[in-house]
């Protein structure tokens, strides 16, 4: 009987682990190639063909070490136990109120990235039917399309889907997760071939959008820093770091197999990203729009709170033709179902791709990609204050802070300025 419990259970009494390098690498691309990589073109066009590839790059070598850093702190350092989120690092690590600092900085990051999605899938929705216009009506016609009533349907399958129990043990739903990533980004790159190889010339630069023709001067300067912030969102995913690595087999130890897949996660998604970004600035100039397909116009943790509450904890079985037994819980229906309104609401009020991704970015990666992996790893290897290795760390942190706050301002510039001609749940595309 030990021996068949050794065999299903890990050394801290959880299911036995079965992840390697491969499938963690598979976990990181799905987790980083999201709608973040249709404003990389955009991005590009503001800072240009020389700022617009090394920021990539700039981003890419942050990310990775900043989650080589991580990876190694997801075991508690004295009980050596794994830790099974972001915020239990931190709190075997650092603890005190940083704990907290944490879990505002990811629930926040969650919700914004919730409205994110529901501001893609509206536009990208809304492109395709504008295409379809386009191809029956000619391109003379507007074929403009409110965008709220793409993100009320999106908001009903939400609304669906979220009733599922256990989502975070739906393998398929990673696999699905993939292929529409890749999918919408190869279509956005085939397009971009297909439009700068077809003898249309875009105008671009060095220097990406020019003054006193694309933008005016301050356009431009709140423009390369709202950029940077989507570049920013579009590297993201520190959040997940601790989730991909607890799925990991012991033996090669977790945080090497982590380290290795981060390598390879980072370059992979690196090429994808500069060959979007690039090939979509090249097929649409310094008129790129923020979601670069729209320019193809061919155009449960209240069970500890509320331990005797039948609302939360009930799940009677209900069974349905063709989906056999499905555990129905109140609270899930409740919970889930306003959780999506509520975002879905506040997408169609603040309908703002670019600025809104850009401000995500900008909020997230400081705190998450870079403050706290990086004070874990001072604290967790004893770095002497003010040694070599303790002053540029810190640098380090410093100089991504400033960067997060310009991102922010200029995302921040972005809305305020798109305010001025806005109607609440009037988005048009």
């Amino acid at each position: 009987m030990e021996l068949e419990a050794s065999n299903r259970y890990g050394d801290d009494g959880s299911s036995k682990r079965a992840g390697t390098w491969v499938t963690a690498s598979a976990h990181i691309i799905t987790a980083v190639i999201g709608s973040g990589v249709l404003s990389l073109s955009w991005a590009i066009a503001q800072l240009g063909w020389i700022a617009g590839p090394i920021a990539l790059v700039i981003f890419s070598i942050i990310t990775w070490f900043t989650s080589t850093l991580l990876a190694d702190c997801c075991r508690d350092p004295v009980s050596g136990k794994r830790c099974s989120c972001y915020m239990d690092a931190v709190k075997s690590n650092l603890g005190g109120i940083n704990n907290k600092f944490c879990g505002l900085a990811q629930y926040m990051n969650l919700v914004g990235i919730t409205i994110g999605y529901s501001i893609t899938s509206a536009i990208s929705m809304a492109a395709i039917k504008r295409s379809d216009c386009f191809h029956k009506d000619g391109q003379n016609v507007g074929c403009h399309v409110k965008n709220n009533n793409f993100m009320i349907i999106f908001g009903i399958i939400e609304i669906i889907l979220s009733q599922i129990p256990n989502f975070h043990e739906l393998s398929w739903l990673s696999a699905v997760a993939a292929v529409m990533s890749f999918g919408y980004s190869t279509i956005g790159l085939g397009l971009s071939i297909a439009k700068a190889v077809g003898g249309e010339n875009a105008r671009t630069s060095l220097t990406g959008t020019t003054v006193g023709v694309d933008v005016t001067s301050w356009q431009k300067t709140w423009n390369c820093f709202e950029a940077i912030g989507d570049i920013a969102f579009a590297y993201a995913f520190s959040t997940v770091l601790v989730e991909i690595q607890d799925t990991l087999k012991p033996n090669p130890p977790e945080k090497e197999s982590m380290k290795k897949a981060t390598s390879v996660g980072v370059s992979v998604t690196t090429i994808f990203y500069v060959s979007c970004g690039a090939l979509g600035y090249a097929a649409l100039g310094n008129n790129t729009p923020g979601n670069f397909l729209t320019g193809f116009g061919f155009y449960e943790p209240c069970f500890n709170r509320w331990p005797n509450s039948s609302f939360i904890k009930e799940s009677p079985p209900i069974k349905l033709p063709l989906f056999g037994v499905y555990s129905f819980s109140a609270f899930r229906v409740v919970w889930r179902t306003g959780y999506v309104i509520l975002t879905i609401v506040l997408a169609m009020l603040l309908p703002f791709f670019n600025g809104i991704l850009g401000f995500l970015g900008a909020a997230s990666f400081w705190p998450l990609t870079v403050y706290f992996p990086i004070q874990m790893h001072i604290s967790r290897e004893q770095i002497q204050a003010f040694s070599w290795k303790w002053i540029w760390l810190n640098f380090l942190v410093l100089l991504c802070l400033i960067i997060s706050v310009l991102a922010a301002a200029g995302s921040i510039a972005t809305i305020v300025k798109d305010l001025s001609t806005y109607e609440p749940f009037n988005s048009v595309s």
